[in-house]
């Protein structure tokens, strides 16, 4: 059984009729994604596609990292890529807490593409944030014996 914050019903009112819809799940859930890729599927009782959301997000942004270094994440010098970035997890604003200090120079090459794959990730996961949400607005989930 969900907690009383997340049952608060809301009116909605359509063309149809009413119908009553929470609106607290569906941020919820878009939130869980962002915190852990994969998390707001976890919640939908959608388990194989939570894991392979989480395993494909995260070893993008693992291969940018590995490939360009943790410099690759710069709040201060790359801000636009940083917004993209962030949209993985906000595990990413501790690595650019952490790489804001310049101590993790990237050059050349492998430096533009350890931001794309970085970057990547992060709309990837905005993509299933935004997606995840839907699917709980919309009533894709499953009841959990209520």
């Amino acid at each position: 059984m969900r907690p009383m914050y997340l049952r608060a019903p809301v009116r909605i009112y359509n063309q149809m009729g009413v119908k009553d819809k929470n609106i607290f799940f569906p941020a919820f859930a878009g939130l869980a994604s962002w915190i852990v890729p994969g998390a707001g599927y976890f919640l939908l009782k959608e388990k194989a596609r939570a894991i392979i959301i989480f395993v494909a997000i995260v070893s993008i942004f693992i291969t940018g990292l590995y490939i360009g270094s943790i410099g690759v994440v710069d709040p201060v010098g790359a801000r636009v890529w940083y917004f993209a970035q962030i949209m993985t997890s906000p595990v990413v604003a501790a690595i650019g807490y952490v790489s804001a200090g310049g101590e993790y120079p990237v050059y050349g090459r492998p430096g533009e593409i350890g931001q794309i794959y970085t970057a990547v990730a992060g709309l990837l996961n905005l993509l299933c944030i935004i997606n995840s949400a839907y699917l709980a607005y919309a009533g894709r989930v499953e009841s959990g014996g209520d």
